[in-house]
Formats: C-alpha cells, sequence, structure tokens
C-alpha cells in the first residue's frame, strides 16, 4: 500500500510539470530555448531563442488565445532569432502553435508547451536555518545505472582508475540512498551541477556547462532528475540545485555558432580573470582592475559570458526560473558569484524573487572578509548605493576561521577567539542567520585532514556547524572521516563514497566494514543532525556567546521556550567550568541533559568540561 500511495504521488507531482519537455522540433530549428513555459507566471513576457540556418528572415505569427508575439529580434548572426511574446494572465495551459513563413508562404510549425504550474508553485518554500544541507558530487556518489558510465557522443567517458577522470555516479545512484540521506538528518540536497558538461576531460564536476537545459546524459535524464525530486520531497528533502551564470563551457554549443558579437567577454584575446573579488567594492580600484576581474575568464575551457548583452541576461534569467519550475526546487546555489556582471545580478536576484518570493538562494562569493560577502546580501545598505536581493551566501570567512581556529594555539587573538572575533562581525550582514555554514566543500582539503586527523577537533568542528547560527551544510563523506591530502587534490576531496559501487569493500550506506572511528563518527553527526531536527532554539533562536578563556568557549542558543548551552574545551586536560559566569543565561536552579549521553548534571556553581570535548546541552531552569 505505501509502495503504490508514493507511485501515486510522484504521478501527481510530475504530472504538473513533465509537459514542459519539449515536442520534437521542426528541421529547420537545431535549438528552440527555454523548450518549453508555463501559464500564471507573475511575469507575462517570454523570450524564445530560436537557432537553426538561416532562420533570422522568417516571420512568426501564431493564431493561439493569449498569446501574442510582440517583437521578433535578429542580430547579425541569420541562424538565430528571438521571440518576444506576452502570456494573457487567463491563458489556459496546452500547446502553442507558432507559425514560421518566409516571402508569404509558411515554411514551419511549432508547437510550443504552456504547461500549468504546480500547486503553490509561486509560495514554495526555501530552505533555511530549520534545515541541514548535504552536499554531493553526483559521480563521487553513487552509481546506480551502470548503463549510462559511457555515452555515445559524450567525449569524456569512463576511469574509475583517474581521479579527474568519471567514475559513473549518476541521479539513480543518488535516488536509491536518499534513505540513508533523511536518516542521517540532513533535510536539503545539493548536488554540484548535473547539467549536460560535454567537455574532453575532467567533466564529472559539472561546472563547465555545454547545453543549460539538459541533464548529462552520464547522470540520467531531465526526466529523472524531477523523479528524484518529487520522491526526496516524499521523505522530506528539498533540493538545491548548483547554476553558473558566469561561464559555459567551451565544448558549449554556442561556441560553434556565437548568436552575437559580444556573447562573450574577452572573445578574440584570451584573457584569464585576475580573480581579485575586493575590486568590485573597492572605490580605489582601477577600472582595468575590475574588468579584469569581471569580464576574465575562469579558466581556458570557460567561457566568460557577457551577462551586459540584454538577450543573454533574458536567457540566463529564464533558465533559472525554468529549473526552479520544471524540477520543483526550494533552493539555487550560485557558483563563482561576483564574477557575473553585478548589475545584471541585481536584476536576476530580484526576478527570482518576483516569482518565488520566498525561495532562498545562497551565492558563493570566495572571501575571508565579511565586508566583501555582506556587500551582496539582499538588504545591505552600500556606499555605491548597489541594491542585491540575494538572500544568502556562503560563509566563507566564518569557515576559514572554525579551521584555523581549531588548529591554532589559544593565545591573543588566535584559536577559538579568532572564531568568536569573526563572529562579532555579525553586524556588517544584514541577517547573519540566513548565511550557510560549512565544515567544507568541494574545493577544500577534507576537514578530518585540515585538522591533523584528530577526531575531537572534528567532532568539534561538526558541533559548530549544526548549532551555529545560519544554514548548517557537511560535504558527502565528512561523517565517515574522508580524508585528502591536507593540500587541495580535487581528486581526493571529491573521493568515491564507500558503498556507491558495486564490489566496494567498505558500505557507508550499511556501515559494513568501516573503522570504529567511522562508524562513530556517523552516529554522532547522526544524532547530532536529529536532534537539530526538533530544536528549535538551534534552529531560529537568539545567540549569545562568551569571550574565549584559557582554551574554552562557551556560547547559547535561546528563544523563549528553550535554551541550549555549547561549550568546547581544547585542553588536553578537564576544566572545572565557573557558571557563575553565565548567569544571563543560567538560573541558580539551572541544570542541562547532555543531547549524546542523556546525563542530566548541575549547572548551579561549576561544570566539568572532559579534556578536548564538547559538550552540547538542554538547558533546564
Amino acid at each position: 500500500m505505501k509502495k503504490l500511495v508514493l507511485t501515486l504521488l510522484l504521478l501527481t507531482t510530475l504530472g504538473t510539470v513533465s509537459s514542459a519537455n519539449s515536442a520534437p522540433l521542426p528541421g529547420i530549428f537545431d535549438h528552440v530555448e527555454p523548450p518549453s513555459w508555463w501559464v500564471g507566471m507573475h511575469e507575462p513576457h517570454l523570450q524564445i531563442m530560436l537557432h537553426g540556418a538561416h532562420i533570422a528572415d522568417l516571420s512568426a505569427s501564431t493564431a493561439s488565445a493569449g498569446v501574442q508575439i510582440e517583437r521578433q529580434i535578429t542580430r547579425a548572426n541569420p541562424n538565430y532569432l528571438w521571440l518576444d511574446l506576452r502570456i494573457d494572465p487567463a491563458t489556459a495551459a496546452g500547446q502553442v502553435m507558432l507559425d514560421f513563413s518566409r516571402a508569404g508562404k509558411t515554411v514551419a510549425h511549432l508547437p510550443y508547451a504552456l504547461a500549468a504550474r504546480a500547486p503553490q508553485s509561486a509560495a514554495r518554500q526555501g530552505f533555511g536555518p530549520a534545515d541541514a544541507i548535504y552536499l554531493i558530487v553526483p559521480d563521487r556518489f553513487a552509481n546506480g545505472d551502470p548503463s549510462n558510465d559511457s555515452v555515445a557522443g559524450l567525449t569524456d567517458r569512463l576511469n574509475r582508475a583517474n581521479p579527474g577522470g568519471r567514475h559513473g555516479g549518476d541521479i539513480e545512484g543518488i535516488r536509491q540512498h536518499l534513505d540513508y540521506i533523511a536518516a542521517m538528518g540532513f533535510t536539503t540536497i545539493w548536488p554540484t551541477p548535473l547539467l549536460e558538461n560535454n567537455q574532453p576531460a575532467y567533466s564529472y564536476h559539472g561546472y563547465a556547462m555545454t547545453d543549460l537545459y539538459q541533464v548529462d546524459a552520464r547522470f540520467g535524464s531531465n526526466a529523472a532528475y524531477q523523479q528524484l525530486v518529487a520522491e526526496g520531497k516524499t521523505k522530506g528533502l528539498g533540493f538545491v540545485q548548483d547554476i553558473v551564470l558566469n561561464h559555459i563551457g567551451s565544448n558549449h554549443w554556442w561556441m560553434k555558432d556565437m548568436p552575437t558579437a559580444d556573447w562573450l567577454n574577452s572573445p578574440g584575446k584570451l584573457r584569464i580573470t585576475n580573480h581579485r573579488r575586493s575590486t568590485i567594492q573597492d572605490a580605489y580600484a582601477s577600472a582595468d582592475d575590475r574588468s579584469g576581474f569581471t569580464d576574465g575568464w575562469f579558466s581556458e575551457g570557460m567561457p566568460d559570458l557577457n551577462q551586459r548583452n540584454p538577450l543573454l541576461s533574458t536567457y540566463l534569467i529564464q533558465n533559472s526560473l525554468w529549473w526552479v519550475e520544471y524540477a520543483g526546487l526550494t533552493g539555487i546555489r550560485t557558483d563563482t558569484y561576483s564574477y557575473s556582471d553585478k548589475d545584471f545580478l541585481a536584476r536576476w536576484s530580484a526576478r527570482m524573487l518576483a516569482e518565488y518570493p520566498h525561495l532562498n538562494m545562497v551565492g558563493e562569493e570566495w572571501n575571508g572578509n565579511p565586508l566583501v560577502v555582506s556587500y551582496w546580501q539582499k538588504g545591505k545598505v552600500n556606499r555605491d548605493g548597489y541594491i542585491s536581493s540575494m538572500p544568502s551566501f556562503m560563509d566563507f570567512p566564518l569557515s576559514e576561521a572554525l579551521r584555523a581556529g581549531l588548529m591554532e594555539k589559544d593565545e591573543n587573538e588566535n584559536g577559538l577567539m579568532r572564531m568568536y572575533l569573526t563572529l562579532a562581525q555579525d553586524s556588517v550582514y544584514p541577517d547573519p542567520g540566513n548565511l550557510v555554514i560549512f565544515e567544507g566543500n568541494h574545493d577544500m582539503s577534507r576537514l578530518i585532514s585540515q585538522l591533523g586527523d584528530d577526531l575531537d577537533l572534528q567532532r568539534m568542528a561538526l558541533v559548530y556547524i549544526a548549532t551555529m547560527r545560519g544554514i548548517p551544510q557537511f560535504l558527502y563523506g565528512s561523517e565517515i572521516l574522508a580524508a585528502s591530502a591536507a593540500k587541495r587534490d580535487d581528486g581526493e576531496v571529491r573521493s568515491d563514497f564507500p558503498g556507491g559501487w558495486a564490489g566496494d569493500r567498505r558500505n557507508a550506506f550499511t556501515g559494513a566494514g568501516l573503522s570504529e572511528a567511522q562508524a562513530g563518527t556517523q552516529r554522532f553527526l547522526r544524532t547530532l543532525l536529529n536532534w537539530r531536527k526538533h530544536t528549535a532554539a538551534v534552529q531560529h533562536g537568539k545567540l549569545m556567546h562568551y569571550i574565549p578563556e584559557n582554551g574554552t568557549y562557551v556560547y547559547f542558543r535561546y528563544d523563549g521556550a528553550s535554551k541550549v548551552m555549547v561549550a568546547f574545551n581544547k585542553n588536553p586536560k578537564a576544566v572545572a567550568l565557573d557558571t557563575t559566569r553565565f548567569h544571563e543565561m543560567l538560573t541558580h536552579k539551572a541544570s542541562g541533559t547532555d543531547i549524546f549521553t542523556g546525563t542530566t548534571t548541575s549547572l548551579a556553581n561549576t561544570l566539568t568540561l572532559p579534556a578536548r570535548s564538547v559538550n552540547v546541552l538542554e538547558i533546564h531552569d
């Protein structure tokens, strides 16, 4: 019965959006993008880009009710035609017929799907501080369908022996292990990009896209992705899609027939970005340095898009909207956020929230300075008048402080004090509680390796991310002490998850073959995250922290109904903590229950912190 209910739920969910798949194209068109759209969107205008040999001289018309072609746009390249449509709010879902003629003679009919939106689509709730995000590199997580490991027409083929090659993980592998992810206590999945990367090598990571409307066939299909998200929802899991606005892969089909002469930045002579993110806000930066950041290519294989081109700007905005609606997403993560034109980013973020007011979107601004990161967050009043609508960013300053602070000696402004002082700069953020905090990601050395294989410090980091203000994110494999070189090595960082491939000696999904340290860390994080799912004070409560003293650091999360105390002791011996110092948070009758052991201890005068420990206590006054 349970299986039948799940099947019916999936069919109901998919039925509202599956019509987003495009019909076969007439022979004169090679590409029609977006391939479909929806009725009832907040913005009634839609721009369709058509590509085919010598189509710019076509005249388009439609007799379909509720749809008007307001403008045709052509540029110097005769192989492109853009149509500006207006879709009346009362238009019924169905198929629009677009007719094309040349010299008065009809030459093609293009059926174009306008689907019904899913119920309450515009009101969808994005991920937030009540969630815990699981970051997955799909190629390295689990191989659920070996038949798609290598695909004809996609040049980078299976080579699991190569750390930088394709290893075969796919959408089906994620789907088969949704129960594991949910049981661990995660509520949101962030896969690195799933779209086609038809690059000759090193394509598995997904950030060099060659088709912005097509899931890479080595991962599965658009429909498989759609079903993955729908099935995840039945298990309490939302999905964040990783998108790239800044660049494409060098084998993108645009590169063979550029839509306009200014579609790319620096199209004639290769110019690599200087990566100086601060130039955007630097009042003294030269214009050349600033353009050297935004207009340079991320790498030779990643051409830089010129979002100042209005046709491309509209294309990218509609592409993001299309995936949210088509796949049923609860959020977006935007790669290399500040590398794109900042005025475009303002328009893009505003349009996304106009369509989905409660959607959460997190940008990557890899900088350790809170002033640089906070510039981009929604609500920030900037001296230059720049207004962003981007709700969230990855908290790189706090992540860097956590890793350094746990390893450093506790003296002067180092060690735990570094973490304290970084947090004390939260006043520069409009909404620090909506930042995504993380112990690691796919571009950083593994946490346990950065911490010198110290299990005590690893547990401190996991607790910190799970209990600190913000939205916690963990990298797949951190729960089983996945290791890498201390210096970044992408192949090692993005290692295969044990048990994801037939014949694996170890299986992290079942626990078979794990060491006691690995199994113990997995149990530890599972307990922590499942406790967090039901602890409002940690999800949405306020924060009060106390200046670190003698290798200890204490903070409280609290709301009107509950209170949690988190205490770190980095010392090699137990410490008796004077709890009267925390009188603002603890009454003389207070006691605390350890969330891991269930032991309740009086907090009237002192609390003994075991050597090199982190303590999470639910407070009873």
